[in-house]
């Protein structure tokens, strides 16, 4: 295996912390700013001027990331079923291609050429464009302005206020981006028309993919999902894509998932997912769906908090997965997946949840045991397991399909009514929920496996791995406001040498108040309560961020990327 090396440079962990302090605490812009002040799309004459060279303080950055091979065992597949992997990472590439349109508005093949440096190319090609996903979007490139927050997916000198006076058809889709026509007033436009050629192209590969296809449900979900491109209509692909249950390889690919939009949390980014089926360890993940229901009634909250009953018809399996696409290789890489995100689908079907074992064990040995050894008192170490890690990743997919999907008070959606935050206090929902469910089935007798000091344990060292992301992440701020709400509350305590230690009784009351919070939040569609929240614990103290600093002068890697591809899988 080889692995992308840059030179570390000398710096007092003071000085990294308050860079990081700094890099991190930005929230969101004022309603009535411009969304960016980047140069426009269609004049890029600044940006050509010279190459882009990257800052100074950013020259050791690419030392983030460890590079992982990403393969899996193919040997039990069919010829058809190889030909059909082939197929489904050329159409992966594609979604590669539109999510970099959506994230930048420079041509990705012009933009990386002008960039000499080696290193420095790759670290802006793991970043789709010249902004440190993991260092709260800060640009690392000179001659390049602040990330917009509402990426292309907005004009640049749109203000909210403008958007939100505006009459616009799809305003709050999915599936459209927000342009200006010829006399300036604002328009959408659908992304089957504005990136027509790609989606074509996509779409004809997957309905070849299918003719591959031994499962018939698959090959039905793909020709589902390539006229769901076409036509920006994704539920009935999403139904299919339930329905299935024997294929051993999947696919999740289109616009899924709305972080990139932090504008308003609205429109979807292009994405992939190439995977392989984990026949042994998704067998022993099949019990856990029946419980959703009942852990839905025992919620610790007002019980109209908690009426909407959860589909149970959802899988919970695990996969290898062996390509990554557009939204999900930018920056920090999921190792986990709940879709379909649809409301009425989740409702009606329940969700499927897919655990990413390979890529969440090369995560776990290479960052989640370094930071236990640095941060977590020597004699709780040994409960950071991987057994803890899987399951807390698992149940945190689970715990999306608890909870409230609309707002008790007719503010439409919980999505809807808290626009940009909504994405952040999900994934805060998910992590407290997903201990409360550990919690649970533990005393049920459901899991056998470990004690629930390993779970709790290893959420907090997974609270430290998962804050370095910064808070330009739903998971970052998430991760924020639950580390300084554990913390207020007495869950963990600091010692005198920096070290970590979990008090197990003020924990579990905390994870039930905590949940209590969020869902009363959502359910009562309280925007104002969650920018409140967002806004007093969404930040990184002085303390916290030197105990970072201590894990990047350890050299303890914040994330992983990968060498992938039809040639590393032999296809």
């Amino acid at each position: 295996m080889t692995f992308l090396k840059i030179n570390k440079l000398n710096k007092k962990p003071a000085k990294i912390a308050a860079l990081m302090l700094a890099a991190i605490t930005t929230l969101s812009a004022c309603n009535n700013e411009p969304a960016s002040t980047n140069t426009p799309k269609d004049n890029p004459t600044k940006h050509q001027q010279t190459a882009p060279q990257l800052i100074a303080e950013f020259s050791n950055r690419l030392g983030i990331y460890k590079e992982v091979t990403l393969t899996a065992d193919l040997s039990h597949l069919s010829n058809n079923q190889k030909q059909m992997l082939s197929l489904l990472i050329d159409a992966s590439k594609i979604m590669d291609d539109l999510f970099w349109q959506q994230a930048f508005s420079q041509d990705k093949k012009t933009f990386l050429a002008s960039i000499k440096d080696e290193n420095v190319r790759r670290f802006a090609e793991i970043n789709y464009g010249p902004w440190d996903r993991l260092n709260g979007d800060k640009a690392f490139l000179t001659a390049n302005d602040t990330k917009a927050h509402g990426a292309e997916f907005y004009p640049k000198d749109m203000t909210k206020a403008e958007f939100e006076q505006a009459t616009l058809a799809n305003k709050d889709g999915l599936y459209s981006i927000v342009s200006r026509d010829d006399d300036g007033k604002l328009i959408t436009i659908a992304y089957s028309e504005m990136y027509s050629d790609e989606i074509n192209r996509a779409a004809a590969i997957l309905e070849k993919a299918a003719t591959f296809a031994d499962d018939k449900e698959f090959a039905n979900y793909l020709t589902l999902r390539a006229k769901a491109l076409r036509t920006d209509e994704y539920q009935a692909s999403d139904l299919a894509w339930m329905d299935m249950k024997n294929n051993p390889i999947d696919v999740v690919i289109g616009p899924i998932e709305n972080y990139e939009d932090q504008l308003y949390g609205y429109r979807a980014a292009f994405e992939s997912y190439v995977l392989i089926k984990d026949l042994s360890w998704s067998k022993k993940l099949a019990k856990y769906a029946q419980y959703l229901p009942e852990l839905q009634k025992e919620l610790p909250v007002t019980k109209k908090y908690k009426a909407e009953v959860p589909g149970s018809d959802a899988d919970l399996n695990a996969y290898d997965v062996i390509y990554y696409a557009g939204h999900s290789n930018a920056g920090s890489k999921t190792i986990a997946i709940n879709l379909p995100n649809d409301e009425e689908v989740q409702l009606q079907k329940g969700t499927r949840r897919l655990q990413l074992k390979n890529a969440m064990r090369a995560k776990f040995d290479a960052i989640m045991l370094p930071i236990a050894d640095t941060l977590i008192v020597p004699e709780q170490r040994k409960n950071v397991t991987f057994t803890g890690f899987f399951a807390n990743t698992m149940f945190h997919e689970v715990a999306h399909g608890l909870g409230i999907k609309n707002t008790l008070n007719g503010k439409g959606t919980v999505r809807q009514s808290l626009k940009e935050h909504a994405s952040a206090l999900e994934e805060g929902k998910a992590d407290v929920l997903g201990l409360y469910m550990i919690r649970q089935l533990l005393e049920k007798g459901v899991i056998s496996e470990g004690k629930l000091e390993e779970y709790y344990t290893t959420f907090l060292a997974g609270i430290f791995r998962s804050v370095r992301f910064g808070a330009s992440s739903a998971h970052g701020k998430a991760n924020m406001v639950r580390f300084n709400y554990f913390q207020i509350n007495g869950a963990f305590s600091r010692n005198e040498q920096g070290l970590y230690s979990v008090n197990m009784e003020k924990m579990t009351a905390t994870i039930d108040s905590l949940s209590e919070l969020i869902l009363t939040l959502q359910g009562n569609g309280d925007y104002q309560g969650v920018d409140d929240l967002v806004t007093s614990k969404g930040i990184i103290s002085e303390t916290l961020a030197v105990d970072l600093a201590r894990l990047e002068a350890a050299n303890i890697p914040v994330d992983i990327t990968f060498k992938q591809g039809k040639q590393v899988l032999g296809l």
